[in-house]
């Protein structure tokens, strides 16, 4: 790898870096992380996982979160933090700038080190890396299997070739929604032959590098990743099968049948100019204009190479496939933007190589090079503040139903008022919400193992912390000649309420363990 290049991977690294390990456990956990997160902590307490092809996507997340938890030294659930977890996901996200030496012969030394530093200071990738979820270790896999099967096709060799199994496999046991990807690699391959002179002669040339004991072998190491990892390593013989049925439920999520169904702008909004009342301006527009940029370059006469205005013009069409996928569908998430973005920070890598080889005279130059780093620079002043003081705010773009703020004030009551007699891991909790929506209190709570859960109110709601859902107007002093007092409301996300409930004498000795001036605040 030339020199410079490495030097420019190395930098946008050390800006990634700064900028997605800050104050990691600051942020309240999402539900989905929460999911995540206690589904995990059944297969490090216990080795027991199984996948529910219903819900909850593959069980990569999972394994490998194993590697860091056992780094990080935790050693029961208490000690295990939001922090550690989300170190995993970090990993990826800088993981995908550690990649692009695999295309950078095709993409070209600077548009390499662009599409790097936009990936370090890309809002929705600081955020989302910051998040345990599954979307940024798919994008990661399949930058990965991309990469490799490019490398494969400069040189064809079995290493290449396992490789890209590899990843492939592991793209299944990350997210359903790899197929997704995987359709739009082959319109953008198709696209790329009916683009390139004597497209016969180009399919011919493509074909005689193939050999078919590579991808044999590459498909065998792909489907034995999935099976390993689906079966759990072969403790449950229905996983495998799972993987294939879960495509049911969720096509008829994608069809419509979900409370996430957004209109077509949903994505672009949030991406290049989300600006809501009273709140900051939040847009990756620079990373747009230049991805179309390179993507018209892609097109133009004797602007690149061949083997460069091959790789443009494949990223060109799979970009454009995946976003039109995803825009079509009715059910959005801002996360699953991310497959598409990165498509477009790579053609804006592209895009920012050829506008600095196009721009003549040299003061427009430097201008232009001046612009397009303040702009750099905005975006990553724009992704610290995402992932700070907005990072729970509903104004920033990438909060979606996010846990409030408030909700760690009950938590930190809960776990006060439980240690009052010394043995927090028996004081009984009853939580009850509706349908269960109460995410991410077990989580929360899962230092405190005599906790109750119920999608109402149950006969006998009564236990010494009480934490239900406000939709179920409880009302369990009045119900209990106040033995047991309401002692607060709490914000769970925004527009939905816990009320908490502690008996009475228990509170009484609670209040009387406070600083004397905050008594009369507590009573």
């Amino acid at each position: 790898m030339n020199r410079w290049l490495a030097l420019g991977l190395g930098l946008a690294f050390v800006v990634g870096l700064a900028l997605r390990v800050p104050h990691l456990g600051q942020r309240p956990m999402h539900t989905d992380e929460s999911v995540h997160a206690y589904k995990f902590l059944g297969l490090w307490q216990h080795g027991e996982y199984r996948y529910d092809p219903n819900e909850y996507h593959g069980p990569s997340l999972y394994y490998f979160s194993l590697p860091v938890v056992w780094a990080s030294g935790a050693n029961t659930p208490g000690q295990l933090t939001e922090a550690t977890l989300r170190a995993v996901t970090v990993v990826f996200g800088l993981g995908l700038i550690l990649l692009l030496p695999l295309l950078a012969d095709g993409l070209g030394r600077t548009a390499t080190w662009w599409a790097a530093l936009f990936t370090a200071v890309s809002t929705a990738f600081v955020y989302y890396s910051r998040y345990y979820i599954h979307e940024v270790p798919l994008v990661f896999f399949t930058v990965l299997f991309g990469g490799a099967v490019w490398r494969y096709l400069q040189k064809p060799a079995l290493g290449w070739a396992l490789l890209a199994g590899a990843a492939l496999g592991l793209m299944q046991a990350t997210k359903e929604t790899f197929v997704f990807n995987l359709a739009a690699m082959a319109v953008a391959a198709a696209g790329v032959l009916v683009f390139a002179p004597g497209r016969k002669a180009a399919g011919q040339n493509l074909l005689g590098r193939l050999r078919l004991g590579h991808i044999l072998a590459a498909v065998a190491l792909a489907l034995a990743l999935s099976v390993v990892l689906f079966s759990s390593f072969f403790t449950n013989a229905t996983g495998p099968l799972d993987s294939l049925r879960t495509y049911l439920p969720w096509l008829q999520r994608a069809g419509g049948d979900s409370p996430h169904n957004h209109p077509w702008p949903f994505y672009f909004e949030r991406l290049f100019w989300f600006h809501p009342a009273k709140g900051p301006v939040f847009s990756e527009l620079l990373i747009g204009l230049l991805a179309v940029l390179g993507g018209v370059a892609a097109f133009l006469p004797d602007r690149f190479q061949p083997g460069h205005r091959g790789l443009a013009q494949f990223l060109v069409f799979y970009t454009v496939a995946l976003t039109a996928v995803y825009t079509v569908i009715a059910y959005k998430t801002p996360w699953c933007a991310l497959g598409f973005l990165h498509g477009l920070i790579l053609l804006a890598g592209l895009g920012a190589a050829a506008l600095f080889k196009w721009i003549r005279p040299t003061w427009l130059w430097v201008i232009a090079l001046v612009v397009v780093l303040g702009a750099t620079v905005q975006l990553a002043v724009q992704a610290r503040r995402a992932s700070s003081e907005f990072a729970a705010d509903q104004r920033n773009p990438y909060v979606y139903a996010h846990t409030s703020k408030d909700l760690l004030r009950l938590v930190q009551r809960v776990d006060g008022v439980a240690r009052v007699d010394g043995h927090p891991d028996k004081v009984g909790i009853n939580v009850m919400a509706p349908g269960g929506d109460y995410w991410p209190l077990p989580w929360y709570f899962r230092a405190l193992p005599d906790t109750h859960w119920s999608a109402g109110i149950p006969a006998d709601p009564y236990a010494p912390i009480v934490v239900a859902d406000a939709r179920l107007h409880a009302a369990l002093d009045d119900k209990s000649d106040k033995r047991w007092l309401s002692v607060g409301y709490y914000e769970h996300r925004p527009g939905v309420f816990f009320e908490l409930f502690v008996e009475l004498e228990l509170w009484k000795r609670y209040v009387a363990t406070l600083p004397r001036d905050r008594d009369d605040e507590d009573e």
